[in-house]
């Protein structure tokens, strides 16, 4: 049976974009760090697989590896799937309320409405405008923060970045077909609905390079309206393949059928 193994890809977003690389700003890891691998929480992440093989050279099993990116810094990944929109409707709905009391007072004379209209303003917060790129969940939604609360146009310096996406994984061990990389669909409302995943030839042992294209999300004015901008960048990892003999846990010898001692079906007491 496949054994399954999880990458963690954290990336500082805002860092990756302010010197446009994730070199520094990538932290990985995964959850086979007592099975040898090394670079946990670094950039420069080994992944060890141990593999296995019959007596008669054949492979004994493979590797399923998944790929998660996540943002640091950003609105937890496990929040509910619709936590932005739900703070994206209370604030409209604060906005009509402040509307309906700024309009009840609009008939008293002497009153002052620009201050009041800039707090509607502030509530209703600033919306991503969708274009054909973008166009998905990054579109039409309201910029949040950290805490997830909306900010506007005159203070998006604190805004949460989105999820950062694998768009590819290459390079040597792709070439050398010792991992099989897809993009596949899933359930999971965490992952987006979309995760990246491989299968990995463990018969070869070796240490293998990869690289993984991770494109950032980046929040731009243009001509007054606030967009997402594409940024690709990539990311190198490895993996370091170990095979053995498979064994019988029990016996430590080949597979094969369990030693039974002679007289082991006989009762006490028979000759």
């Amino acid at each position: 049976m496949p054994q399954q193994l999880a990458i963690i890809v954290l990336v500082d977003v805002g860092s990756a974009l302010e010197s446009e690389s994730l070199e520094g700003n990538t932290y990985l890891f995964d959850n086979m760090k007592l099975q040898g691998s090394t670079g946990q929480g670094t950039g420069e992440l080994v992944t060890a697989i141990n593999g296995s093989y019959w007596r008669d050279g054949s492979q004994a099993s493979e590797q399923v590896l998944n790929w998660l990116p996540y943002s640091l810094g950003s609105i937890p990944p496990t929040v509910p799937r619709g936590y932005e929109a739900d703070r994206a409707r209370q604030s409209d709905e604060q906005a009509l309320a402040a509307l309906q009391d700024l309009a009840s007072k609009s008939s008293v004379a002497g009153t002052d409405q620009t201050e009041q209209l800039s707090q509607v303003r502030k509530t209703v917060g600033a919306r991503v405008k969708t274009t054909r790129r973008t166009s998905g969940r990054l579109s039409g939604q309201k910029i949040l923060d950290v805490t997830g609360k909306v900010v506007t146009e005159d203070n998006t310096a604190a805004y949460t970045y989105p999820a950062p996406v694998i768009t590819d994984i290459y390079g040597e061990a792709v070439d050398s077909k010792i991992m099989y990389p897809a993009e596949y669909g899933s359930p999971d409302l965490v992952t987006d609905g979309w995760y990246w995943s491989a299968t990995v030839d463990t018969s070869r042992p070796g240490t293998y390079s990869y690289v993984m294209r991770i494109q950032l999300h980046k929040l731009v004015g243009l001509n007054g309206e606030l967009r997402w901008e594409a940024v690709n960048l990539t990311c190198p990892s490895a993996l370091k393949i170990t095979s053995e003999p498979r064994r019988n846990a029990f016996t430590k010898a080949g597979m094969g059928m369990l030693p039974i001692p002679p007289g082991a079906g006989t009762r006490p007491g028979t000759p």
